[in-house]
């Protein structure tokens, strides 16, 4: 009884998914990011739409990481085609992209308003994602 073996078929030579440069940039990113704290945000919303507006000596700082807070709900939105986000989850993301983009106004006031807008922004978002498992809130 004579066993044949079938040829073999040449393997394909392996290719990256990324450049060097593509590997670069996904490194940096990775060095650079930071996981979601969610206590952190909700301490950021109670310190603009709590009992007390914001001190003018906090306002810039907590505008910032207002800003940071919601480009990285906007970016956890998103991130997964697999799980597409509800229209709200849309509507609220499109809502926050041209927020993010303005300025902080120099005059205490108007920089509260526009930390208020990130507030309310940041917690409907917060609670649409929590709604929909795409994160946990507090324990």
């Amino acid at each position: 009884m004579s066993t044949t073996v079938a040829p073999k078929r040449p393997a394909e030579e392996w290719k990256p998914p990324l450049d060097a440069d593509g590997l670069r940039l996904v490194l940096d990113r990775f060095r650079v990011w930071k996981p979601l704290d969610i206590e952190e945000v909700f301490d950021d919303l109670d310190a603009v739409i709590g009992d007390h507006s914001p001190p003018v000596a906090t306002t810039v700082a907590l505008v910032d990481r207002l800003r940071s807070h919601l480009k990285q709900l906007s970016d956890i939105t998103v991130a997964d085609d697999r799980f597409p986000p509800t229209a709200e989850m849309t509507r609220l993301v499109e809502r926050a992209r041209p927020l993010r983009e303005e300025c902080t106004p120099a005059a205490h006031q108007q920089a509260v308003g526009l930390a208020r807008r990130f507030a309310f922004v940041t917690a409907d978002l917060i609670e649409e994602l929590i709604e929909a498992r795409y994160i946990k809130g507090t324990e």
